[in-house]
């Protein structure tokens, strides 16, 4: 179901991985999505922005002496189709200040209630606690790994016998519904930035 965003909203995805985040934005905003971009060649969120007719930019990290020249040729790449937002939409890669520093607004997606479980594996650090709930938080990326301004979040119950699998099954709706809501806050004034 697509949402209308102010004219001339245009944002770029970043994604590693399967992209069911991607398609929930592609989804929600089909004239919006400027751009995907990725460091991992095979990712089906490649597949998905194609098959939308959504331009992507892939760059391999190996072919980069550090991190910083890397984010410093895939930010150039993502700046060039003339974004105002760029949206970490399950991106796997922490993205350096020479990234971030490019663009005026950059949200991620993070799978537990931040500030708790911050990092990798969220889900999995969630069920070592042995908290009852998660969750999921969307935040705008600072220098800092997951410790920006959280414009959304949702709990999500830890159930007995959940393993990594089932939980981020649980969870991937939320994201859905809260990346959706945070790019249309974002575009329309509310969330601060």
């Amino acid at each position: 179901m697509s949402e209308t965003l102010p004219a001339g909203a245009r944002f770029a995805v970043l994604a590693s991985g399967s992209g069911s985040n991607l398609q929930a934005l592609l989804d929600a905003y089909p004239e919006n999505v400027a751009v995907v971009g990725g460091d991992r060649a095979g990712a089906f969120a490649f597949r998905r922005a194609k098959k939308a007719g959504v331009p992507v930019v892939h760059l391999d990290p190996g072919d980069y002496r550090t991190r910083e020249d890397f984010d410093r040729e895939f930010a150039g790449r993502i700046a060039a189709y003339d974004v105002s937002l760029v949206v970490g939409a399950g991106y796997m890669r922490i993205l350096s200040p020479v990234f971030l520093a490019r663009f005026p607004a950059v949200l991620n997606v993070h799978p537990s209630l931040l500030p708790a479980f911050r990092g990798l594996d969220a889900p999995g650090q969630a069920l070592r606690a042995g908290v009852e709930q998660t969750g999921v938080s969307v935040h705008f990326m600072v220098e800092e790994v997951d410790a920006g301004p959280v414009v959304a979040q949702e709990a999500v119950p830890v159930l007995p016998g959940d393993t990594r699998e089932t939980l981020l099954e649980r969870m991937h709706p939320v994201e859905h519904r809260l990346l959706v809501g945070a790019v249309r806050d974002h575009f329309q004034g509310k969330s601060g930035f």
